[in-house]
């Protein structure tokens, strides 16, 4: 299991995940939670590249609020 980095934000229905590298989630990429719960997938990568942010739509039975602070791993 691979950390994709930190949720940092909430942002018109996504969260936004600081990425912990240069080497950061492929758009279409599964993020678990330290549980190995499924929460979502990466809809976007953008900002700079040594330290991108990843934009995930969350699944239906996920509560973004609670995520917020969390690190996030790749499936």
């Amino acid at each position: 299991m691979r950390r994709a980095g930190t949720v940092v934000r909430l942002a018109q229905g996504l969260i936004v995940v600081r990425a912990a590298g240069s080497d950061h989630a492929d758009i279409g990429a599964s993020l678990v939670d330290e549980t190995l719960a499924d929460v979502g997938r990466v809809v976007d990568v953008f900002g700079p590249v040594e330290a991108p942010y990843l934009a995930v739509t969350t699944d239906s039975d996920v509560h973004p609020p609670t995520l917020l602070g969390e690190p996030l791993y790749l499936r």
